[in-house]
Formats: C-alpha cells, structure tokens, sequence
C-alpha cells in the first residue's frame, strides 16, 4: 500500500501545481434553477436541467407512484427480472418522439455508447470520430477495436477526405458525432454528414444528450431546421433536459433488437429504478405538450449572448474561452461572490490552453439576473466596457 499511496500523493501534487485537481463540492438543488451551497443561495449557471423538469411536480408525482407501486430497485439486468412494463411505455415514448420504429434505454448515457458502438463495429471497421465528441463515444469507438480516424470539429471536408482514403478497405464505417457539443454548445453539420454518410455506405450515429428537449421543438437536434436530418442511429440521455438519468438509443426495430442481444452495457447492467423510468415518461410528455417552453432554455442563452457581445448561442451552452487553468478558476470565483454558480472548466476535459467558464442556461433562468450576470462577465471578466 505504501507505493500506491506514494504514486496517488505523486500525481495529485502535479495536478494541483497545474491547478487542474478536482475536488467536490457539496450542493443543495433547490426549486427551478437555485442551489444551496456553502450555506448560501445561489443561482446556478452550470446546471444540464434546462427546463427544470426534475423538481416538476408531475415528473415528482410519476416517480413516487411508480416506485410505491414497483418498488425503489429494477431488481436484476433487463434480460433477466429487470424489465417492469414501465419500459416499454418510455421507449415507445422516444421513438416516437425521434421519429423511429423502436427505442432502446440503457442505465446512463455513458454505458448507451460504450455498448451501442461496439455492439456494431468491430476490428474490420472504420470510425470516424469528430475530435470534440464526448468522451464516451471516444470510450465506445476504443471498445470495437475497430481503425479509429479523428476528424477535425464539424469539418465536413476532412471527413470526405478520410473516408476517400480508407472506406474501401473496411467493411463497415460509422460517423460518430455530437450533435450538440457540451462544451462549446455548437451544433454538427448534420445534413452534410448524412450526405457523406449515404454516398459512402456510412453509418451515422449522433450523441443528442444537449438536444433532446431544447432543440426541434423538444425532438431534438436532428429536428432542427426545415427539415430533420435523415440519421439512423440516434443516441441520447434522459439526464439533461428530461431530468432524470438513462440513455437510450432510438433506430430501427431490427438495429434495436441486435442492440438488446449483443450490446454488453445493456445486458449486463441492472434496470433503471422504475421510479426513474416514469418520471422520463411524464417529462417527455411535458415537452410534447409546451414546444414554446421547451424552446426558453435557447432564448436565454442568447439574451445573454447578446448582452455580452458573444455569437449568437445556438444551444443552452455558452462558453467563454479564458485560457489558462487559473484564469477560469479565478473568474468563476469572482461569480460566486456575486452569487452565481459557474463552474471552471479545465483540462483534460478540454484541450490545454481552453479552460473557461461554461454557462448552461434553463427555461427558469430571469431575465434581469441574466442580465446581472452579462454584466460581470461582459466588465469584470471580459474587461470590455459597459
């Protein structure tokens, strides 16, 4: 035991000389966007709960009934004794929703894409990995043992040019993207993607966990625009905009059923809490239903964008770049002496030299509080004048 504590007190030194060791800190989530912390109310920008669904009262009420009535546990994988007929009614939910024939949900959206790819590539295939894709796809493409090319972020062109050079010695491909990226809160040239992805006999797979709910009318990313862009594989979680937690995958019935047999995350993992699967129930329903609200978390995002003289947000996620490791750390704190809770992003999580504050905005978010906020960052931490 001594070397290994020798070689954790080792590391955790180097990671705090880099300012980049982590540490938790414990929060109170109170109503809509407020927390608790350190014995002080605060309004939280860094929140993924964009439209406050899991303090929503319907969504509270359908996961207490659903756990009084089944219990608080799944009781085993979903294969075996874990599948309550709650699931069915979510994953006909989703695929409604996506505009598929089925649904598959998985305990998280990292487990979704750490089985999902795997489960269809293999060491005969190609993936194509945008650079910026979160670190799951990254974990699913590295378990298929498949020829892995990282492309460059939502670079239409460097895709084309790395499938001409290496699809025909492959069986199979798979274009692997974000749809919205968590921490630069842009979107992926979806349509491009699927053209490249049809002429090369290519299969596209996006990660919609900063989509669903917010974007198309609450469908999603995919469903942006005039029309939805034609992919075949779409993933997701129900841990942001739904407020909850799971993944899921929405495709086609014969792709599900592969999925539920050969997926190992899946077959391998216990079911969600029951109490979890029909709170996501009532939150899709609640985003079915309000298309307007579900769009506010944007709307916030690019009041604020406008106040501080940023680009205009295309998703609730808004970055501001500031370098290095201390200065993102300093900024967030000058925030929560102002009572805003925005947390600093760093290395590893982004590319060395990116660290900076990511503000995450929610349907319940004031307008004169943005404003606040805009102010500060737009003066204090931008230095830019009033």
């Amino acid at each position: 035991m001594d070397s290994l504590n020798a070689f954790a007190r080792v590391k955790l030194a180097a990671l705090e000389r880099s300012s980049l060791r982590r540490s938790l800190s414990e929060t109170t989530r109170l109503e809509g966007p407020w927390v608790l912390r350190d014995g002080r109310r605060m309004l939280s920008f860094c929140c993924n709960d964009y439209l406050n669904l899991s303090t929503h009262p319907d969504v509270v009420a359908a996961a207490l009934a659903a756990t009084r009535q089944y219990g608080v546990g799944a009781g085993g994988s979903r294969l075996v004794t874990g599948n309550h007929p709650l699931y069915a009614a979510l994953e006909a939910r989703l695929a409604r929703l996506k505009g598929t024939e089925d649904a598959c949900v998985f305990g998280s959206g990292y487990l979704a894409n750490a089985g999902i790819i795997p489960a269809l590539a293999g060491r005969h295939d190609l993936l194509l990995v945008d650079e910026l894709a979160h670190a799951c796809i990254w974990t699913g493409a590295q378990l298929s043992s498949g020829s892995i090319l990282s492309f460059r972020h939502n670079d239409v062109a460097h895709v084309a040019q790395l499938l001409a050079g290496a699809r025909a010695s492959h069986r199979h491909a798979l274009i692997l993207t974000d749809s919205v990226f968590s921490m630069d809160g842009d979107l992926a040239p979806l349509h491009a993607l699927a053209a490249l992805a049809e002429a090369h006999d290519c299969w596209l797979m996006t990660d919609d966990a900063h989509g669903i709910g917010v974007l198309g009318g609450g469908r999603g990313a995919v469903h942006e625009g005039e029309r939805p862009a034609p992919v075949p594989l779409q993933m997701g979680t129900l841990s942001k905009a739904i407020g909850g937690y799971g993944g899921y995958l929405c495709a086609s019935r014969p792709v599900i059923d592969l999925i539920r047999t050969r997926a190992r995350t899946f077959i391998y993992a216990t079911g969600l809490p029951p109490g979890t699967v029909a709170a996501a129930i009532a939150a899709l329903d609640l985003i079915a239903a309000q298309p307007d609200y579900a769009a506010l978390p944007v709307q916030k995002a690019r009041l604020f964008t406008t106040l501080v003289g940023l680009p205009a947000a295309a998703s609730p996620i808004v970055p501001v770049i500031l370098g290095e490791a201390p200065a993102a750390l300093a900024a967030s704190q000058l925030l929560a002496e102002a009572g805003f809770l925005v947390s600093a992003i760093r290395p590893p999580t982004v590319p060395a030299g990116t660290s900076r504050l990511r503000f995450t905005f929610t349907a319940q978010h004031p307008d004169e509080a943005i404003a606040r906020l805009a102010a500060l960052v737009r003066t204090r931490i931008l230095g830019r004048p009033a």
